[in-house]
């Protein structure tokens, strides 16, 4: 049975509704991971720390898709909410085109500027090679992957989450499949990695595409219209705070990196890569559910219905605080079978991977409850407070920690960076519920 955002959500219908999302998520973040795990084994460490230092610049560019898709999700749910169908529409249109256009002129610079950017990055010279050549076959599809990190929040936007559903698992299929294919089997290399992730994400961008250009049942489609510089600022102003979390946690990825070859050399590098695999996978869970309730919580401020809000929000704490204390429980009971599989054919480097993959393991209690703060300001339309919460947490704190733990507790503080951060993050997110509580009446 459909489940509409205008409904009363129980623990069942929210659970229901955002599913779809955190699968989404989680896929997408799986097939991401396939590509370590294939480079590791059949390529070589060096070439897998190459593909972990480059990445977070790559993250970067497609972060911009992320952006755009939950500060637009906010701006057109709650002028739907306002009964301004044919303007969600219009703003809907706008962003798409946007974001095709600004894919365009990130591809050209990423793929011009992608070796000097990899020595800028720490990349030594036996890494440079792997570095420029998975990174400018990769950021050729970043258009797809910016309409992929876009489509993935306006899917369950227009109340369409299962077909977002299909097509994330239809390219994290086609990704992995083609990840064995031209790794294990054809020995393509980095090459075949970076063309099976490229292929992957066209999958993921070009049949939502498809999709809301043709007439359909959802609440969205494309339609003609002009670009109009005012609504397109107002949901990238919005949506600047997840922007912003995906640039601090690809600048901070890259100072870890930087610390780490100065502390281990490549093995330091090569474990905080399967960590970041794994994280990815851990917090798409919780990025999921936030992406999925966003839609219902902007739709319901949109309407005035502060008692709905008021559900979500108490629903929402409690869901992420259970799912951090679980998920931190799971962490710590596959350090060593998932150290293993990345990294088993090098004990040294499978030690130290399982030592650190422990200590980050605490971070997970209070992820959940960050990620969902900054994603709750932002259904609101309060960029500033979501930037305010996302810059602290993901480069203020998380760059403090990196540049003090190592200094008093020697090198193997590092470790420890993130569950510092995550614990004062949460403290910062709790100040703000409180301030904020009246104004929007979700408490």
């Amino acid at each position: 049975m459909k489940i509409q955002i205008s409904e009363h959500f129980t623990y069942k219908k929210l659970f229901r509704f955002v599913l779809p999302s955190i699968v989404m998520m989680v896929f997408t973040s799986v097939y991401g991971v396939v590509d370590g795990l294939f480079v590791s084994n059949f390529v070589g460490k060096t070439a897998f720390a190459s593909i972990n230092l480059i990445m977070p610049f790559i993250m970067i560019l497609g972060g911009m898709g992320f952006m755009i898709g939950t500060g637009g999700v906010a701006l057109v749910l709650r002028t739907l909410g306002m009964g301004r169908e044919e303007t969600a529409k219009r703003y809907f249109t706008m962003l798409v085109i946007f974001a095709t256009l600004l894919g365009a002129a990130l591809t050209a610079v990423g793929v011009t500027f992608v070796r000097p950017i990899s020595r800028f990055l720490g990349a030594t010279d036996d890494m440079i090679d792997h570095c420029a050549l998975y990174g400018r076959i990769v950021m050729c599809f970043t258009i797809f992957f910016m309409l992929q990190s876009m489509f993935q929040s306006f899917l369950a936007a227009a109340e369409k989450p299962t077909l977002g559903l299909i097509v994330t698992v239809a390219a994290g299929c086609t990704n992995a499949a083609l990840d064995a294919l031209f790794i294990a089997g054809f020995r393509w290399g980095l090459v075949g990695a970076a063309v099976a992730t490229g292929i992957g994400q066209v999958i993921g961008g070009a049949i939502p595409l498809l999709y809301f250009m043709r007439p359909n049942k959802s609440l969205l489609r494309l339609v003609k219209t002009k670009l109009e510089i005012k609504p397109i600022l107002k949901a990238c102003g919005n949506g600047s705070s997840e922007l912003l979390t995906n640039v601090a946690s690809s600048v901070v990825s890259m100072l870890y990196n930087f610390r780490l070859l100065t502390f281990f050399g490549e093995n330091g590098v090569s474990a905080y890569g399967v960590i970041m695999y794994v994280q990815f996978v851990f917090i798409a869970i919780e990025i999921g559910y936030s992406v999925g309730v966003a839609p219902v919580i902007s739709y319901n401020y949109g309407a005035g219905r502060d008692s709905e809000l008021k559900n979500l929000f108490k629903k929402s704490l409690i869901l992420m605080s259970f799912s951090g204390v679980l998920l931190a429980a799971l962490a710590e009971a596959l350090a060593v079978p998932l150290s293993v599989l990345f990294v088993g054919y090098d004990k040294e480097l499978f030690d130290l991977t399982v030592f650190a993959f422990r200590i980050f393991s605490v971070a997970f209690v209070f992820s959940g409850v960050n990620i969902f703060s900054s994603g709750f300001f932002t259904a609101l339309n309060n960029g500033v407070v979501s930037g305010i919460l996302s810059f602290s947490r993901a480069l203020v704190l998380q760059v403090g920690f990196v540049l003090l733990l190592p200094i008093i507790f020697g090198p193997n503080g590092i470790w420890w960076a993130m569950s510092a951060t995550e614990v004062c993050a949460v403290a910062v997110a709790v100040s703000f519920f409180v301030a904020k509580r009246k104004q929007y009446k979700y408490s």
